[in-house]
Parts: C-alpha cells; sequence; structure tokens
C-alpha cells in the first residue's frame, strides 16, 4: 500500500505544476490558470523525471471533479432508468434537468463534462508531443507514451458518445490558426480513438511490480477497444479484443459486493481501475469525489446522497440475485461492513459500489477519497464477450461466456438465477442486455448502453426521450460561442 499511495502522491502533487504550465500553451478557458510563480515551460520537457511527473499528472487528473462527480453523474448516470438525482430535493436541483431531458447546451454540468475531458486530452497531448524528444530509456518512454494514448482515447471515447462529433485534437496547436478547429465526423474521432488503443495495446504490459500497482495495462486497451468496437456494431473486432483479454489471466472475484472494497482494489477483476487515495497528512492530494457525492447522506463519514438507484432498478433484479443488496444500499439496514443507515431521511437507496465504510472517514477529508474507481471489470469483458458470439450467430459462446458472470452471482445456489439456455438470438440477447444492466447497475454505462442497442425512445421515452435529439447532448453553448461560430450545434438543441 506505501508503494501505491507513494505514486499516486507523486501523481497528485504535480498536477497543479503541470496544468499551470499548459495554461500557457491553450487558449481554452477551461486552462486559463494564472502561471505565477511557476517555472515557465521553457524550461520543462527536459528529463526522464518531466516525464514521469507529467504523465503521473494525467493520471491524476483521471479522478478531478469533472471527470467523476456532477459532470459525469448527470450526463452519464442520471438521464438513465437506472439512477435519479437523489440529494435534497432543492440541493443542486437542476440535475433534474438531465432526467428529463430538459437540460439546455447553457448547463453548467455540460460545460464541465466537455471542458474535464478537453484538459485531459491536452495533458495528454502535452506528453505525446513533447516527451518523444527526451533523452531517457526507450522502453520506459515508449511505455509512457502508450499510458497516455490511452487516456486520451479514454477520454474521446466519452465525449464522442455523449455529444457525437467532437473537436478532433491530437497535438498541440503550433500557431494561432490551429487554435480553433471544429467538430470532427464521430467515425474520423472513433478511428483515432482505436489507433491510439492499438498502439498503447501493442507497448503496454500485461502486469507490473507493487511499485507500478494500478498503472495502465495491455488488458485495459484492448478492453475499451472492444467497448470502442461494441459502440460501432463492429461484432467481429469485440469478439477477437475480448477473446485477447480472456486469456490475460483475468477472473471473477468470488465476492460480488466485496471487490468494490477498498481493500480489494486492483484485484483480479479489475481491468481498468482509477487509482485514488487517502494521503496522510495531505488533504489536498486526497481530493478524488467520487464516493462523497454518492455517499449515505446525513451521516458522519457518508456523503452527499447523488445518483441515488431508482426502483425501475430495483425491480430488474431476479428474485434472490445476491448483485441487489451488493449494488444497492437500502435505507433502515445495515451494510454488510457493519453500517446502520438511518430509517429516515431523503433517499430511500443509495449506490453501494461507491461506498467506503464510515470508519474509514478522516475529519478534514473528503468522504471516501480513498475509493479507487472501478471502469472495466472482466465481467463486463465476458459479457461483451457474450453479446459479440450472439449477434455473430454463436450461442454456444455466448451462453458460456454469460454462465461465468450469472455462475458468480450464484455463489452454488442453484435455486436462484437458473441458468440461461435458449439459443434464440433475440431471447438470448435480452437475456445478455438484462445480464449487463444488473451486473453493471450504477457504474454510468447504462443511459449510453440503452442508447446503443437503439431502445432510446422505448426505455426513456417516458422521461421525455426525443429521438434524433436526445442520442446526444447539446454542444455547450460557451464553447460555440468561444469559437465564432466554428463549433456547430447538435440538431434540435
Amino acid at each position: 500500500m506505501k508503494n501505491r499511495k507513494n505514486y499516486i502522491q507523486k501523481a497528485l502533487g504535480f498536477s497543479l505544476f503541470v496544468m499551470l504550465i499548459l495554461s500557457q500553451s491553450c487558449k481554452k478557458s477551461f486552462l486559463d490558470v494564472p502561471p505565477q510563480a511557476t517555472p515557465p515551460a521553457v524550461t520543462f520537457w527536459k528529463t526522464a523525471s518531466d516525464a514521469d511527473k507529467a504523465v503521473n499528472a494525467a493520471y491524476a487528473d483521471l479522478h478531478e471533479w469533472t471527470n467523476v462527480a456532477f459532470a459525469p453523474i448527470a450526463l452519464e448516470s442520471v438521464g438513465s432508468d437506472d439512477a435519479e438525482k437523489g440529494s435534497s430535493p432543492d440541493d443542486a436541483s437542476y440535475m433534474n434537468d438531465f432526467d428529463t431531458f430538459t437540460a439546455s447546451s447553457t448547463e453548467g454540468q455540460i460545460a464541465d463534462f466537455w471542458g474535464g475531458k478537453y484538459k485531459a486530452i491536452n495533458l495528454c497531448n502535452q506528453v505525446l508531443d513533447n516527451v518523444p524528444g527526451i533523452s531517457m530509456d526507450a522502453n520506459l518512454k515508449s511505455r509512457y507514451l502508450a499510458e497516455v494514448k490511452f487516456m486520451r482515447a479514454y477520454a474521446y471515447f466519452r465525449l464522442v458518445r455523449a455529444f457525437g462529433d467532437v473537436p478532433l485534437r491530437l497535438h498541440l496547436p503550433k500557431n494561432a490558426t490551429e487554435y480553433n478547429i471544429p467538430r470532427s465526423p464521430k467515425a474520423q474521432v472513433w478511428a483515432a480513438i482505436e489507433a491510439d488503443l492499438t498502439d498503447a495495446a501493442a507497448v503496454l504490459p500485461q502486469t507490473y511490480d507493487a511499485t507500478n500497482l494500478g498503472r495502465i495495462t495491455k488488458g485495459a486497451a484492448l478492453a475499451l477497444h472492444a467497448k470502442v468496437a461494441m459502440y460501432q456494431k463492429k461484432w467481429n473486432d469485440v469478439l477477437n479484443l475480448t477473446n485477447q483479454v480472456m486469456g490475460l489471466g483475468y477472473s471473477l472475484f468470488p465476492n460480488f459486493e466485496k471487490q468494490f472494497r477498498t481493500e480489494n482494489e486492483n484485484n483480479s477483476e479489475s481491468v481498468f481501475e482509477i487509482q485514488c487515495a487517502y494521503v496522510d497528512g495531505n488533504s489536498a492530494a486526497s481530493n478524488s469525489q467520487y464516493s462523497q457525492v454518492q455517499g449515505v447522506r446525513g451521516v458522519t463519514g457518508g456523503g452527499w446522497g447523488f445518483n441515488v438507484p431508482t426502483p425501475s432498478l430495483v425491480a430488474e433484479f431476479e428474485p434472490g440475485d445476491p448483485r441487489k443488496n451488493g449494488t444497492i444500499i437500502f435505507r433502515g439496514v445495515s451494510t454488510v461492513e457493519g453500517d446502520a443507515i438511518p430509517a429516515d431521511g431523503d433517499n430511500p437507496m443509495y449506490n453501494y459500489k461507491s461506498y467506503v465504510p464510515f470508519s474509514q472517514f478522516h475529519p478534514g477529508y473528503n468522504e471516501g477519497c480513498q475509493q479507487n474507481i472501478r471502469v472495466i471489470r472482466f465481467a463486463e469483458v465476458l459479457l461483451m464477450n457474450a453479446e459479440a458470439a450472439n449477434e455473430l450467430a454463436n450461442p454456444t459462446l455466448a451462453l458460456a461466456s454469460l454462465e461465468k458472470v450469472r455462475a458468480r452471482a450464484r455463489s452454488g445456489n442453484a435455486a436462484i438465477l437458473p441458468q440461461v439456455t435458449t439459443t434464440d438470438q433475440a431471447a438470448l440477447r435480452a437475456a445478455i442486455w438484462h445480464e449487463r444492466r444488473v451486473e453493471l447497475a450504477m457504474e454510468f454505462d447504462r443511459y449510453f448502453d440503452v442508447i446503443r442497442q437503439g431502445r432510446g425512445k422505448e426505455v426513456f421515452g417516458p422521461k421525455g426521450w426525443k429521438e434524433n435529439k436526445n442520442e446526444v447532448w447539446p454542444i455547450p453553448q460557451n464553447e460555440i460561442d468561444l469559437s465564432a461560430g466554428t463549433l456547430t450545434q447538435n440538431p434540435g438543441y
């Protein structure tokens, strides 16, 4: 744990320094940070140590507010049928606009989501444009470039599924004419994401030593590539990529609920996990608010109570499925870890996957700051494999991969979660989609899952979702204004 903490502390501590440097080379308003009392950018990008610090800063940015807190909850979660705003009715009531699909282009969370991803992309482009010129160990340099290519791909993946066509910036602007660029067709963005992930997978190691635990691996690049291919319905690619991941030694963690606890971070099921930590004596470095904003409201060590499960999600679980109680904290009960949840309060349910036991709260720090964020688990790889196999008319393989996920949830009790046996493609597709919903609930995928499946109107229509509009969110109006009209708005907004 000490080695991992040191790695994270280095990343967090250097993040602000790099952001100040970057403000000198980017005209975007969200990087307009005064560079007072900081070394000029010309003195940087000279040594292997500079490269290390810059890559660590990109890692630290992964759990920054706009990447894991309110903006992702708004754009990636509460629009779905799995989650709603939560908290008290009058707290951040604007979040309800995402649940009813009335959020406009001037809504602050939309601007935050957009800005957070482009900040991440800028951090990656700084590394990719400058580190190749540094004299350092060639293998380490190659690995660093592969790690940030993955991070850039991850940022663009989140952008393209949220907005469709987006500006594609793969290098730092060389002159004033390159600052203001138009939106690129989403097909071009998808292609760039796939190119980055192909490059990353070719270089990244399968595992790391304890000092570098939590860094991005070959398996992570292959798995994210499979997910990218799934969104484009490239089923042969999805099958090939997930088969590769399945051969890398991952396995399902035996206890569904326990895999999300801090003591089981980076376990056998973790394919890509954003690293967070409580750093003793440094509350500024312990800055992840992922758990804090979703924690049980009204108790010391809990949180703000946003992004709460819905009755619709509760009803989706089959009778006896233990994943229900491993996904949802119900009001008036005690957690497996022994925390009593008040029987009254603003919300009847909370997200168990973001929960950190109240006893781990440190006064003066964000609640749950030490909770890593599980982004891709091996269970999802198996479900992508099952979906691809079914779409390619291979029900035998689809059923085998699906059964592995259900068997873990079943925990040896054959009376619950009966084995799926249908070979009818449509019925098996529905079973796999159901499994994705209950297995991956509250992990910020359900909303875009339904849209990529072509079921937006069917599932979200009763909440106000409109076809040919709400497949994407509006482009932030402030970005359109800053571009003097170079950026165009999505249809219907």
